[in-house]
């Protein structure tokens, strides 16, 4: 498995392996012989850039943080001051595009979350990565009408954190809702969080 992309740095070729190895082999599969493997990369390459495990981790929390951000592309979200409707298709449109963009995504996501339960400076490192996509909802939410955006964060988290992994690694693994189930799920959501 090649996982070459054109134009990128060192870094990010061995961050993307490690997302790939991490899906495919979960963390055991994850060692720095495995990444210049999967890279195309010659032996010792990925200890150049990522010396310890910890090193490596936090590359891969990186750049799974900068993909992620791609492919749930916040900043094109409909303006929340625009109504729920219009708050619940942007959030619909992101959730859709993770789970169908790329499933594989998702599950290096889940390993390098259980992952930080073991690790406390991994924990923080993840965290701080995390921030910047809660402070967007927030900003969000605030925009909907939110009295509470702290702790509507955390039920829209949760309930998109929910079904994605339903879908990508639980019991409803065969199944993807189409886009129109999640707006409607969300748009449930968000009226009972708003009170409207």
């Amino acid at each position: 498995m090649s996982v070459r992309t054109p134009g990128a740095s060192r870094a990010d070729l061995v961050a993307d392996a490690a997302l790939a190895l991490l899906a495919e082999r979960g963390m055991r599969g994850l060692t720095h012989r495995a990444v210049d493997e999967t890279a195309g990369l010659p032996p010792g390459s990925t200890s150049n850039v990522a010396r310890t495990r910890q090193a490596l981790l936090e590359l891969a929390v990186r750049r799974h943080a900068e993909r992620e951000a791609r492919v749930l592309a916040l900043g094109e979200m409909p303006d929340p001051g625009d109504g729920l409707d219009a708050l619940a298709e942007g959030v619909a449109r992101a959730v859709h595009r993770l789970l169908t963009h790329d499933r594989a995504l998702l599950i290096a996501r889940y390993e390098l979350a259980l992952e930080a339960t073991r690790r406390p400076e991994l924990r923080a490192f993840y965290d701080r990565a995390g921030a910047v996509f809660k402070e967007e909802l927030a900003v969000m939410l605030t925009a909907a009408g939110s009295a509470c955006p702290g702790r509507h964060v955390l039920s829209l988290v949760a309930w998109a954190d929910g079904l994605m992994f339903s879908c990508a690694a639980g019991s409803f693994s065969t199944e993807v809702p189409g886009p129109e189930d999640i707006r409607a799920g969300l748009r449930e959501l968000l009226a009972g969080l708003l009170g409207r």
